[in-house]
């Protein structure tokens, strides 16, 4: 029965372990969005599970010494064990991406398996505790995990050091490559594809691809794809603490930066908002003496740092705005003017949110010596961004997809968009994270935009609900139309009815996967 009970721990034990393996890559490896990740309900969950009192129970059993105990945790591996298969056979099983660092951290925590099972088989003394150890390993397998990926952590810091040294060395030969820094809390990746693009029609442009933007993405990207064919190098740039946006911009050394917009996303990473702003100023106090900060003058942290940088640095204002903006289900269009010229755009994006991210790209255009009749002729070619905001028709049903991330600037000016169509609405959110001490009020106010516009609300995670349910009530809407709904099959049941010619779907952020099956097999 040992044998039994052996192989079935190691199977459970397994899958945890590729489980919080891919949190920690999921949370970049940072310890803060690691930890933050456990003031949510799921990362509550995780812990808090039914499972684990059982197990605790069990434990306790064990040291009465009856056989009942230990045929039990064998019952409880087995049941364990027959989800894990039932889970691989439906594709659920989370695993994290195979490269390098989870390799090693895979390979050493399967041979601890096995050499901690071969010690349990092999020595008396382990016998007498058998399944003790069994559960007590199993119910410590996320500290486990954790010191491991700590443990390696020196490691994977030498590797990314010998990294970072040859992108610098290769990026300093590169003399007349203009690099431009993007950064900010929202509209990074957005600005820096309508940036590439733009700027692709008359140059060669290299652009960091998607996850690129910390100091191994760059450093890669400079040192795969970089060549001397290129001319501009687009940049994005995040971190998640001071100096962060620092050690990237050594690494890539921009002549141009790109602050697009600041907000409390992250801030329970950076401790603080006045910490958010000094990391994103990083870029801008990097720029040498002949270059160009862009500011998103619609955001008033940005304004308050373009301020400051006109008065220490005796910037030139190089002003750009837009008037005449009209709003369709699938473009935007609108007049661009600056103290010299003037120019007409017509976008096929949807939602005005997205004008800002234009004009800062139009503005770098511009300073490359690119016309503004040239720059419309190249936006026209710009479609909606993949991983942005579509406009996706299933089965009758307008659905919005604005699922790849979110953050409480984008989650107003989605649904700000929604209010050009004319029928029904209806939002499918989870609450926001690592927003800190700022998160209720943050979601207050999405709640209070919700109840401005949408018939339905509905909110696949518990933590902040009652906040959003809160502001929507306070502003008139119903209790009944503002839901905390967790499963696929309920939350289609809520929204089959919005299936009219001008109803509209709004999912917004890590919404479940299997709704979108639901719509496709209606």
């Amino acid at each position: 029965m040992q044998i039994v009970a052996l192989i079935l721990w190691m199977i459970v034990f397994t899958k945890k372990l590729f489980l919080w393996v891919w949190l920690w890559q999921l949370k970049e490896y940072h310890i803060g969005r690691f930890k933050a990740h456990f003031h949510t309900e799921k990362g509550k969950k995780l812990i808090r599970t039914k499972i684990v009192f059982l197990k605790l129970f069990v434990l306790i059993g064990l040291f009465f010494r009856t056989i009942l105990f230990s045929y039990l945790t064998v019952i409880v591996f087995f049941g364990e064990a027959l989800f894990v298969f039932f889970a691989l056979f439906r594709k659920k099983l989370l695993m994290p991406v195979i490269t390098k660092k989870t390799f090693l951290i895979l390979c050493v925590g399967i041979i601890f398996e096995i050499v901690f099972g071969s010690l349990l088989v092999l020595s008396p003394i382990a016998q007498r505790f058998f399944y003790h150890c069994l559960i007590t390993l199993d119910l410590l397998a996320p500290l486990f995990v954790s010191g491991l990926v700590l443990s390696v952590e020196p490691i994977a810091i030498s590797w990314r050091k010998k990294i970072i040294a040859k992108a610098t060395d290769k990026r300093n030969k590169f003399k007349d490559l203009i690099v431009v820094g993007i950064t900010g809390s929202y509209g990074k990746t957005s600005t820096k594809e309508f940036l590439a693009d733009i700027l692709s029609e008359k140059f060669r442009v290299l652009r960091t691809k998607e996850h690129q933007n910390s100091e191994v993405g760059i450093s890669q990207c400079i040192l795969n794809d970089l060549s001397k064919s290129h001319q501009i190098f687009v940049c994005e740039m995040g971190a998640y603490n001071q100096g962060g946006i620092k050690l990237l911009t050594d690494i890539a050394k921009p002549k141009i930066g790109i602050l697009t917009g600041i907000n409390q996303q992250h801030l329970a990473t950076f401790g603080s908002l006045e910490s958010i702003i000094k990391t994103k100023y990083e870029l801008i106090e990097s720029l040498p003496p002949d270059g160009l900060a862009v500011f998103n003058g619609n955001n008033q942290y940005c304004r308050d740092l373009f301020e400051k940088t006109k008065i220490s640095k005796k910037m030139t204002n190089r002003d750009i705005w837009a008037e005449d903006i009209e709003v369709g289900k699938d473009f935007i269009s609108f007049k661009v003017l600056t103290k010299s010229s003037q120019s007409k755009f017509k976008i096929n994006l949807l939602g005005k949110h997205w004008i800002d991210n234009i004009l800062m790209a139009i503005l770098v255009a511009q300073e490359m010596g690119m016309s503004l009749e040239e720059i419309s002729m190249a936006c026209r070619k710009i479609k909606p961004l993949k991983r942005g905001m579509e406009l996706i028709k299933i089965k009758g049903f307008n659905i919005v997809d604005a699922t790849y991330s979110a953050n409480p600037d984008g989650v107003l000016a989605h649904l700000d968009y929604l209010k050009v169509w004319k029928g029904k609405k209806a939002i499918v959110m989870p609450c926001l994270i690592e927003l800190g001490p700022e998160a209720d009020a943050v979601h207050k106010r999405i709640g209070e935009e919700i109840a401005n516009v949408c018939d339905l609300a509905i909110i696949t995670t518990k933590d902040y609900f009652d906040s959003i349910k809160r502001g929507a009530i306070e502003k008139g809407m119903q209790e009944k139309r503002i839901l905390f709904l967790e499963r696929s099959q309920d939350i289609f049941k809520k929204l089959k009815s919005f299936n009219g010619r001008e109803d509209v779907i709004l999912l917004e952020s890590r919404v479940p996967k299997e709704l979108y099956r639901a719509f496709e097999l209606l």
